[in-house]
This record gives C-alpha cells, sequence and structure tokens, in this order.
C-alpha cells in the first residue's frame, strides 16, 4: 500500500515558498516527530523496568496523543483547502 502523496514527490505546481505549502511540510514534519515520540514512549512503557517511568510514560503518551490529533485535523483541513482552493469558507 501506498502513500497518496509523499514528501518526498515533488509536484511543480506546488512551490515550496509559498506560506500554506510550507505551513502544509511543517505539520507533516511535526506529525512525523510526535509518531517518533509516541514510539519511544510506548516503548518505555513497554520494556520499562521502573514503575515511576513506565507511569510517566503513560502520561507523556496521552499527551502526544492529544497533540497528534490536533496536528492531524489540522492537517485534514489544510488538505481539503488545497484540494478545494476556491471553496467557501466558514467562519
Amino acid at each position: 500500500m501506498t502513500e497518496p502523496h509523499s514528501s518526498r514527490e515533488e509536484d511543480p505546481a506546488l512551490d515550496p515558498a509559498d506560506p500554506q505549502e510550507a505551513a502544509y511540510r511543517a505539520l507533516h514534519a511535526e506529525r512525523a516527530a510526535l509518531e517518533e515520540e509516541l514510539t519511544l514512549q510506548q516503548q518505555r512503557q513497554r520494556f520499562g523496568s521502573d514503575e515511576q517511568e513506565i507511569a510517566s510514560a503513560r502520561a507523556t503518551e496521552s499527551s502526544l496523543l492529544k497533540d497528534l490529533d490536533r496536528v492531524l485535523t489540522m492537517i485534514r483541513a489544510a488538505e481539503v483547502r488545497r484540494q478545494q482552493p476556491k471553496a467557501r469558507r466558514w467562519q
């Protein structure tokens, strides 16, 4: 299964100097960082030997999941704007 659009693929119609494009790429970078940190916290829970460390990792994971949800919501909104640039915006 392939990703619909990998960040490595360059679309000539997309201008990296465009502020919206830069924000979109920054959101994906933040998503990747959050996913990496989530993996680390899950490993700390699974393989940790100290109960306090495991509890701390569990609390950190919960916070990171909320952040990831926020970022994914923003990415979905940005994708809609990219696909429908002239769509009416509800405020």
